[in-house]
């Protein structure tokens, strides 16, 4: 069974708590120091990575005197697919490895029984645990997306990816932050329903995997109203649009008739050019985002996961204070 640790004063031979902490929260915090710790080398390290990348971009652009030049290609290498990879993951492994164990560790080991006997209400200890867990979360990926912003957003137009992929979108702004939280949410509450640690941390692994790839597939391109822009049958997409994500492109014709981009695809030119005429088609029509709705879809996104957060953190709440743990 783990213990609890126990205020003692250093003449004994052990650490007190601060003076600024409640005795409450220094328990939790104690408990939990080596995964507080081991959270803060993991911030640490990336924050550094991040650093050094935006540092060696830099100075190969201006080697390179880009942005009057063009950039090199390659820009980045595989380090960047590292990174982009590792704060797409991060959600995930703080969901697995903080939240799945936070309280079905404690209802595995006894801890959770041993704690309810004491003078704290079983609501105190979880309100304790659960700050002390989100805001671990918030505080870690809230510096991991500032800085991946702050890399990634001066020099998109040379960085590989689509602003609305998975990748960026939900590594800059306060997408991070919300999306770990609500993972890691998830994570807590699949952890006290199971109450086996190894089993909540493989259902909260399958949950978090499949609700990215739900989240990316059918909610993430829904944040934002499309727009559109018309252009000539044999004119270039205007330079303003560079930053454009599209989502889809059709032709159409002078009265407004829309038809499919393949429409007229013949097997000769001929051919190809009897069709447009046939049906009057004279424009490119293109469905898109604006680099400029990135910040409102993200917002917008946010929202949508912290609610989520708090629903599931006042489900734990509630389910704890009317079943034993």
């Amino acid at each position: 069974m783990s213990t609890i640790p126990t205020l003692t004063d250093t003449r004994e031979g052990r650490a007190t708590r601060p003076r600024f902490l409640g005795g409450l929260t220094w328990l939790v915090l104690r408990q939990h120091r080596i995964t507080t710790l081991a959270v803060l080398a993991l911030v640490v390290f990336t924050s550094l990575w991040i650093v050094y990348q935006r540092n060696e971009l830099t100075q190969l652009l201006d080697a390179a005197g880009w942005p009057a030049k063009e950039a090199p290609i390659p820009v980045v290498g595989r380090q960047y697919e590292y990174l982009t990879m590792l704060l797409g993951s991060l959600p995930v492994v703080l969901a697995v490895f903080l939240g799945a164990p936070l309280i079905a560790a404690d209802q595995e080991q006894g801890t959770a029984q041993l704690v309810t006997t004491q003078s704290v209400t079983r609501r105190r200890w979880l309100t304790a645990k659960l700050g002390w867990c989100f805001l671990t979360v918030l505080a870690g990926c809230a510096v991991l997306s500032a800085l991946f912003t702050w890399f990634w957003q001066p020099h998109r137009s040379v960085l590989a990816g689509n602003w609305l992929e998975g990748e960026i979108f939900d590594s800059t702004g306060p997408m991070l932050p919300a999306l770990a939280l609500f993972l890691t949410a998830a994570g807590v509450t699949i952890g006290l329903l199971l109450r086996r640690v190894l089993a909540a941390m493989v259902a909260t692994f399958v949950f978090s995997v499949g609700a990215q790839v739900v989240w990316g597939e059918l909610i993430r391109r829904k944040l934002g109203t499309p727009r559109f822009v018309t252009y000539p049958l044999d004119g270039d997409l205007p330079a303003r649009f560079q930053d454009a994500y599209e989502l889809d492109r059709w032709v159409g014709s002078a009265d407004g008739t829309l038809y499919g981009w393949g429409v007229c695809a013949e097997a000769t030119e001929k051919a190809t050019d009897a069709c447009i005429e046939e049906k009057g088609i004279v424009d490119n029509v293109v469905e898109y985002y604006a680099h400029s709705q990135m910040a409102g879809m993200q917002w917008a996104g946010a929202g949508i996961l912290i609610a989520g957060t708090a629903l599931l953190t006042g489900f734990v709440l509630w389910w704890a204070s009317r079943r034993p743990v």
